[in-house]
């Protein structure tokens, strides 16, 4: 193997994937810029664009439903799947064909993640795949975009980071190591848990003025909120030969409740709203909204001189002109549904709520039963109260009366938090729970790129 000229980071998300550069032969590697790599992906049959994200969504479509010159991708390639754009466009009209949350299957410890089990409403005639194949499309979609443009440095060759969740079992992780080993991007490939990599990134962005941040005896609380799951973990700074040291403590559990949950309560706002004024939205329309709600509440979070957001919702009845219904998307009624309703005020005490499941009928992901995030991360911070008793220099320093551990920091990664009133919320509800123990508030960690 030749020398690698890139070191290349995948994010394999539940909903999205990403790959980043940057170039090692830079003269001065401490002023070399990473970019997000462009990923050329179908968006409608036949039709190629480059999107900086490739949604994480395969589509099996029927024989007859795309010609193999609708597939056809800018490496030559014909096959009889779909993934991306186009993928997640025709999985709304068709959902029994799309595989989604592959991310989140792989870690379901419930199932056989090596079977050809999504998806899984699929009729019999849909050849399904399993969540280890459905990573490996993704990847394999991502290593040929990638040599299309820099065929003298194949991805194969380059130094591979590869992000996973912190509460990914072992099983987890060796099925992605297993996954990028299989389109051949496991000869130099790290795993890097995702809050670390969040931290390092902060690390990283503050260009050294870090270290005026945080200290050693520091507990950060990273929140990493992405767009079908929630992770909380604690990480303590400590001092190994003279320099700052991160070492993480704790991490919670993996919560299926992310952004795609606050598209659709925004969908059900409108859908609401829309009822009121006399129009009703069947289910297929609500998907539709669904999709509308998360181009507008991107707008919304991240341009704040943009106060409403039109939404477009298709229309199976003749008499709306162009056959759509035009509506929109408002500041005030993004914060108060994703404000109150993921991160309502409550005691260090609340936990989830929580009811008996079913018997197994259906096969299915294991959804958070509570949407409101606050709840979950009291029910983590309660249950880390001791985390720290056994790391070196934390010894004793647990607070006689502390019903939970006290974090020292906060450190927030997603880009749901360019909402300002979601993140202040947040450190208020945290700094709440802190003033009421007699604890300093947390501080938040400037600079932080919450994409």
């Amino acid at each position: 193997m030749s020398e690698a000229r890139f070191a290349i980071g995948i994010d394999l998300g539940t909903t999205h994937c990403v790959l980043a550069a940057v170039d090692l032969q830079a003269s001065d590697l401490d002023e070399a810029v990473d970019w997000i790599e462009a990923i050329p992906q179908l968006i409608a049959p036949g039709a190629v664009e480059e999107r900086p994200l490739l949604p994480s969504f395969l589509y099996l479509p029927h024989p007859d439903e795309l010609r193999p010159e609708d597939r056809t991708l800018p490496w030559g390639n014909q096959p009889p799947f779909v993934v991306g754009e186009l993928a997640r466009n025709m999985g709304g009209r068709t959902p029994i064909r799309l595989v989604a949350s592959a991310k989140s299957w792989l870690c379901h410890p419930g199932v056989d993640r090596r079977a050809a089990i999504l998806p899984v409403d699929a009729p019999e005639e849909v050849e399904r795949v399993s969540p280890l194949q459905a990573s490996m499309r993704y990847l394999e979609h991502l290593r040929a975009a990638w040599d299309l443009r820099y065929p003298d440095a194949p991805l194969s060759e380059q130094e591979i980071v590869l992000t996973v969740p912190a509460s990914f079992d072992p099983a987890a992780r060796e099925l992605t190591a297993e996954a990028a080993a299989a389109v051949g991007l496991g000869n130099h490939l790290v795993l890097l848990e995702e809050p670390q990599a969040a931290l390092y990134h902060w690390v990283l962005a503050t260009r050294g003025a870090w270290r005026k941040q945080v200290r050693v005896g520091d507990i950060i609380l990273v929140i990493d909120l992405g767009g079908g799951t929630t992770d909380f973990s604690l990480i303590a700074v400590t001092e190994r030969d003279g320099s700052l040291d991160l070492v993480r403590v704790a991490v919670g559990d993996h919560i299926l409740l992310g952004g795609d949950n606050m598209d659709l309560a925004l969908a059900h706002a409108v859908r609401a709203k829309l009822a009121e004024q006399g129009t009703q939205l069947d289910a297929w329309q609500l998907q539709g909204l669904t999709h509308g709600c998360r181009s507008a509440k991107e707008t919304l979070l991240s341009d704040a001189s943009v106060d409403a957001a039109p939404v477009v919702v298709p229309s199976r009845g003749s008499r709306l002109i162009g056959g759509t219904l035009r509506t929109e998307l408002t500041r005030d009624e993004v914060t108060r549904t994703l404000v109150e309703g993921f991160f309502p005020m409550v005691e260090a005490a609340a936990r989830p709520a929580t009811r008996a499941r079913a018997a197994l009928t259906k096969l299915g992901l294991p959804y958070a039963q509570d949407a409101a995030l606050s709840r979950h991360l009291a029910a983590f911070l309660g249950r880390q109260v001791d985390a720290t008793r056994d790391l070196a220099g934390f010894e004793n320093r647990r607070p006689e009366q502390a019903s939970f551990l006290h974090p020292t920091a906060i450190l927030f990664n997603g880009g749901v938090f360019k909402a300002h009133s979601l993140l202040e919320r947040t450190l208020d509800l945290l700094n709440g729970w802190l003033t009421a123990e007699g604890a300093p508030p947390a501080r938040l960690l400037e600079g932080a790129d919450l994409d």
